[in-house]
């Protein structure tokens, strides 16, 4: 199982078009891993990991086409990881032509919230309804956290996320061929009964994502992680034997306030065991 990251920024990319701070300002210079899109990510060809609004550009800059996606696991509805148009976009009506239907899972909240916006900004037609979805080439799917389903080949749990409450956030173990990734953003600490469902559901993680929107030096965000708490989670997880023996963990959504450029914080996250993502990576 491969993960390639689409976007690994927070919610105003990295660097911010409009700031000048030190770290935008050296971003632009160095380039390269350095440019950072707003978070998602693909497993393998055929999972999407948020209908983010820059997966259109990664998709060309990175040489990845969509053009097999057949699932999509949404972690919330905030705009910097959730863009509509691309259910338009992507439809008949638009051209498109060989894309299979999408099948789409999200919590009620995060749903309730989207056919919301759908019909504010983009169509007349009802998103949750089975006809508007046959238009789109799309099947919509409520989740249930703490219980695991199916999505294709992959065995996937969602859990709560501790990020913009009553917004149903999830955060998501996908589990294939004996290969598993836990997918962490956006989200502060994690609650208990998710490290306690973690035990329970007898997950071994091969591949660990997780939020990093603040920098070492910085205090947490609320609803975020910055590196010291970044560092705790990752050394919980090795405590409690989440983590397979090889298993590597990397940090993504990463703001541009507090983190520096790609270079000093890889080096920054090496001295403490673990490295990170950048835009066009792919592990596996």
């Amino acid at each position: 199982m491969n993960i390639t990251f689409l976007g690994t920024a927070a919610a105003n990319a990295y660097p911010e078009a409009f700031c000048n701070c030190d770290n935008c300002l050296q971003a632009r210079l160095l380039g390269g891993p350095s440019l950072r899109k707003r978070s998602a990510a693909l497993i393998n060809d055929d999972l999407l990991i948020d209908l983010g609004p820059d997966i259109m550009a990664a998709a060309q800059i990175h040489n990845c086409p969509l053009t097999h996606v057949k699932f999509c696991l949404q972690t919330h509805p905030h705009a910097d990881h959730l863009d509509l148009s691309h259910l338009l976009s992507r439809s008949p009506d638009y051209g498109v032509v060989g894309a299979p239907c999408l099948h789409f899972y999200a919590s009620p909240q995060t749903l309730q919230r989207a056919a919301l916006a759908f019909i504010r900004d983009l169509s007349d037609e009802e998103l949750l309804l089975p006809s508007t979805q046959q238009h789109l080439n799309l099947q919509i799917h409520a989740i249930t956290p703490l219980q695991p389903f199916k999505v294709g080949r992959y065995r996937v749990t969602a859990f709560p996320a501790n990020h913009a409450e009553g917004m149903g956030a999830m955060l998501y173990a996908i589990d294939c061929d004996g290969y598993c990734i836990f997918y962490g953003t956006d989200t502060a600490g994690i609650f208990e009964e998710t490290w306690h469902a973690f035990q329970q559901l007898n997950y071994k993680f091969d591949l660990v994502i997780l939020d990093h929107t603040y920098g070492p030096n910085q205090a947490s965000g609320g609803d975020h992680l910055n590196a010291q708490q970044f560092i705790a989670h990752m050394a919980r997880m090795r405590d409690e034997g989440l983590l397979t023996p090889q298993a590597r963990v990397f940090a993504t959504h990463i703001a541009h306030e507090g983190n520096p450029p790609h270079p000093s914080l890889a080096a920054f996250a090496q001295q403490h065991g673990y490295e990170v993502a950048y835009d066009g990576l792919t592990v596996g």
